[in-house]
């Protein structure tokens, strides 16, 4: 793991969840691991996967309708599959809902079709009015986790949908983030 996956596993940890959805990724697989691993023992949300980002929007805007805490996990080009249920369900009907992307496209991409996506989600979801936190290379360990926890508090205390977008792309230094 590196300091930033432990971060936002400290930070993921201080809301304590009921659940957490997740989509499989290479950038967030140390995350997801640590919670599946932990999934359901005392202190630990119940980690699942969803095979959609859609899908994430509607179960764990149901738990949050439900009085529950949930999350859910997933890459930022995700939001082509989940903008439609982002707007129409959680935003229309006030659902706080927390969703941690990794972001892609940027530096030491190698995948050249993300770049066309990827770097214009930013802009997508302040068009859809779905407010955006990055977190980068230029945060320290206890900005990763105090944006994750902070923008959860946000979510509920605004009854709307949040993002972090994680940039884990650029390398850490030797010495910490």
């Amino acid at each position: 793991m590196t300091a930033r996956t432990d971060a936002v596993i400290a930070g993921i940890d201080r809301l304590k969840l009921d659940f957490l959805a997740y989509l499989p990724s290479s950038s967030i697989a140390p995350i997801i691991e640590h919670f599946r691993v932990r999934s359901g023992l005392a202190g630990s949300p119940v980690a699942f996967p969803i095979s959609r980002e859609e899908e994430g929007v509607g179960i764990v805007g149901g738990i949050a309708l439900a009085g529950r805490r949930g999350a859910m996990l997933i890459q930022d080009n995700g939001f082509g599959n989940s903008l439609t249920a982002l707007t129409t369900f959680a935003i229309a009907y006030n659902v706080p809902l927390l969703v941690l992307a990794n972001t892609r496209g940027g530096l030491g991409e190698y995948n050249s079709m993300i770049h066309s996506f990827s770097g214009r989600v930013p802009a997508m979801l302040d068009v859809a009015r779905i407010p955006a936190f990055l977190v980068d290379r230029r945060n320290s360990r206890d900005d990763w986790s105090g944006t994750v926890a902070e923008a959860y508090r946000h979510a509920e205390m605004t009854h709307r949908p949040v993002v972090v977008l994680m940039d884990f792309w650029a390398p850490e230094p030797a010495a910490g983030i």
